[in-house]
């Protein structure tokens, strides 16, 4: 029998020592262990994107990933994007354009499509396709959804152009 590892990593900008047990997905730790159900658990493979988050600037699926991978790293969740004008903004987008429905692939989804708003300001429907492709939704049909990430990006085009 293994014993648990302690890790110290930086999650959503508060410095954490957790103990977690060998095996243990980043998914686990973060909704079992450190009760942040933002993340959601869809598949539990790495197909569907509902457990996206952010490790050192890079979004991965959080069910693929073990939780002492988390040693040393930035993590952010669904949660650590709260206070995130642009974050916010996306979100109102998702809301204004229907892109919401039964709210499961969402956290997901905003949370690829802040990483492609911080690479890409300003992409086009081809761009945003290509950049939420890993994350499913069952609901939308993606037309609203692409269509709110484009706005959002637009938005910060106008509020560029204002300062």
């Amino acid at each position: 029998m293994s014993a648990n590892v302690e890790i110290d990593f930086t999650l959503n900008g508060v410095g954490r020592r957790v103990s977690v047990t060998p095996g243990m997905s980043a998914l686990t730790l973060l909704r079992d262990v450190l009760d942040l159900t933002g993340t959601k658990y869809g598949c539990g493979e790495g197909e569907c994107g509902a457990c996206t988050i952010r490790v050192d600037g890079v979004t991965v699926n959080s069910c693929l990933m073990f939780a002492v991978d988390c040693d040393g790293r930035e993590v952010v969740t669904i949660e650590g994007l709260a206070s995130d004008p642009r974050a916010q903004r996306l979100q109102q987008k998702f809301v204004e354009h229907g892109a919401v429905q039964c709210g499961f692939c969402t956290p997901g989804l905003v949370m690829q499509a802040n990483h492609l708003l911080d690479v890409h300001p300003h992409p086009g429907a081809a761009e945003v396709q290509r950049g939420i492709e890993g994350n499913l939704c069952r609901c939308t049909g993606y037309k609203k959804i692409v269509e709110a990430i484009q706005d959002s990006g637009s938005e910060s085009v106008r509020s560029e152009l204002t300062l």
